[in-house]
């Protein structure tokens, strides 16, 4: 009789975080059933900012987030997939990354975690309000204030999400942030970057600085009073018939300057392996099940997922029921930012945040706030060789 082999895996709060994973471990026991896999969750904040390498002393699996690949490959606190998933498998992934996303997972020459969910920020909106009243989504950033102007627009402004945004707003300008190691951003594109932040922030409900992307569609679906959010994180559940009370239409997002999108900040979520797990092989076996085209596009999906293998994103069923979520928003996860990744990124990106923040919220002065970055990020450096 073979021996039963448990795996304990863990992710976060969410139908999207959850349930494609409870699925797949159901499936992968049936295929293997000496094999259980059990998953636990935590919340979106403490998958944003709990270090892999305790949960790697406690879980087999872990769902994590792309900036900690360079921690990984410090720490060595989860395994390189590459020893474990075959060449051909990994090229597959390589050529059918969305975006970014396999990249983002890959870090001084190994692959640190598997790219299962893709997601960047992209617009949403409630197509019947916006119809009600007679208006179009907003083109350029002058129809975004028009639109804040009677009190329809929302964004995500936690702390993570608001330096997502402010990365976004540099990117867009045309220089894309943390590209030398004594400044976030030149003062010209951050003071500008911060202005125009500062002003559309004026302009929407302060409710907003305490929601997630999450929070932000549960109002927006729950209520009838935001039609329209610029950029947060995509969900394409919330796309979905049956999810919420109202659907959201999902969608690319303006252009500053009339010729090209918003160049957000990539997300998602990546599937390693603690290399304290026993069963590497058979816990590598699961991964490789898990991120196939066939399960991504099938399987993962409909238990609440969001692919991370392109061949899901235009798949035109999956496109069927979720309002052209991935075919509308693809654009956007394709040009998106990679930001940092290296050892010390995750202290700068744990308190840069705050002090934007409070910039949208306070108001300020725009050279003291990148100079308290500047500070930050040079203090996130000299983690690497601590």
């Amino acid at each position: 009789m073979e021996k039963t082999i448990n795996l304990k895996g863990i992710t976060w709060n969410h139908s999207r975080g959850l349930l494609p994973m409870v699925a797949t471990a159901q499936r992968f026991s049936e295929l293997y059933p000496n094999v259980n896999i059990t998953w636990e969750k935590r919340s979106l904040q403490q998958f944003a900012d709990f270090s892999i390498q305790e949960l790697a002393e406690r879980f087999d699996l872990l769902v994590i987030d792309h900036p900690w690949a360079g921690f990984a490959a410090k720490t060595k606190s989860i395994v390189a997939l590459d020893f474990y998933l075959s060449e051909d498998y990994l090229n597959d992934q390589r050529r059918n990354s969305v975006g970014e996303s396999y990249e983002s997972y890959f870090y001084d020459e190994h692959l640190w975690a598997l790219p299962i969910d893709a997601a960047t920020p992209v617009a949403a909106s409630r197509p019947d309000l916006l119809a009600e009243k007679g208006l179009q989504l907003p083109q350029s950033f002058e129809d975004l204030l028009a639109l804040a102007d009677q009190g329809l627009v929302a964004f995500a402004g936690i702390p993570i999400d608001v330096l997502m945004n402010f990365y976004t707003l540099c990117c867009s300008l045309g220089e894309d942030p943390c590209q030398n190691d004594t400044a976030v951003i030149s003062p010209e594109v951050g003071i500008r970057a911060l202005k125009m932040y500062r002003e559309l922030a004026a302009k929407i409900d302060r409710e907003n600085f305490n929601r997630n992307p999450i929070q932000v569609y549960e109002a927006m679906t729950k209520t009838d009073e935001i039609a329209y959010c610029p950029f947060a994180y995509g969900y394409s559940n919330y796309s979905r018939n049956g999810y919420s009370r109202k659907a959201l239409h999902f969608h690319d997002m303006i252009s500053m300057d009339g010729i090209t999108n918003l160049r957000s900040t990539l997300g998602g979520t990546g599937l390693a392996i603690s290399s304290k797990c026993e069963e590497i092989d058979v816990a590598a076996k699961y991964v490789e099940f898990v991120g196939s085209p066939a399960c991504q596009s099938t399987l993962f999906f409909e238990s609440g997922g969001q692919p991370g293998h392109l061949a899901a994103w235009k798949n035109e069923e999956i496109n069927r029921q979720s309002q052209n979520y991935f075919s509308n928003t693809l654009p956007a996860l394709q040009r998106a930012f990679l930001r940092p990744r290296y050892h010390g990124s995750m202290y700068f990106q744990d308190h840069a945040g705050d002090v934007v923040r409070d910039y949208l919220m306070n108001g300020g002065n725009e050279e003291e706030v990148l100079s308290a970055m500047n500070t930050l990020y040079i203090t996130s450096k000299s983690l690497v060789l601590s």
